[in-house]
């Protein structure tokens, strides 16, 4: 339950701790030390109240010239259609050449990127093809071997399809032969 919501039938009680510092019969009376620092609070308050008034007064007088400077006005000109194509037409005409112009020069950046890639492509596949440079003896004797084994083989194998040639001509002679 809030302290406000409840009925407070009590006289209330003070919030000063101390008790009147003179006599009441005195008539230039000080201020009890507790009263002074909420006069204090109060002024310090009152001094930035006034200073925020201040600043939202130097922030906001402008606001009326800012207002009209800003405010949007809508014009509509009515263009008949033949001046609308007349500008479309002198528009385009100026406009051409030099997209036409950007558009040669993107394909020709085009062209030597994509020679650019074929290069590339083909140095990388030399260099997968070259054995490793920095491979050991081992390796590259094996590789050596690789080499040699495959240039025999494809020399045996180009006298294998010589051989199989004489054969199947031998084999036609004598078929011709026995024909006769």
């Amino acid at each position: 339950m809030s302290r406000l919501s409840r009925a407070n039938f009590k006289a209330r009680e003070s919030i000063f701790t101390s008790g009147p510092a003179i006599h009441r019969t005195e008539l230039v009376a000080p201020c009890p030390p507790d009263l002074e620092e909420c006069v204090a609070a109060m002024e310090d308050c009152c001094e930035e109240a006034h200073e925020a008034q201040q600043l939202l007064r130097n922030g906001t007088k402008d606001l009326p010239r800012m207002v009209r400077i800003l405010n949007n006005e809508r014009v509509f000109l009515l263009v008949n259609e033949d001046t609308i194509k007349k500008y479309k037409t002198d528009l385009a005409d100026e406009v051409e050449p030099t997209i036409n112009e950007l558009i040669e020069r993107a394909e020709l950046g085009l062209a030597a990127f994509e020679k650019k890639e074929t290069l590339l492509k083909t140095k990388l596949e030399t260099a997968r093809a070259r054995p490793n440079t920095n491979a050991t003896a081992t390796q590259k004797m094996e590789a050596r071997r690789l080499q040699l084994l495959t240039r025999q083989r494809e020399r045996l194998e180009d006298d294998v399809r010589a051989l199989e040639e004489e054969v199947m001509l031998l084999e036609a002679k004598t078929a011709r032969k026995r024909k006769l």
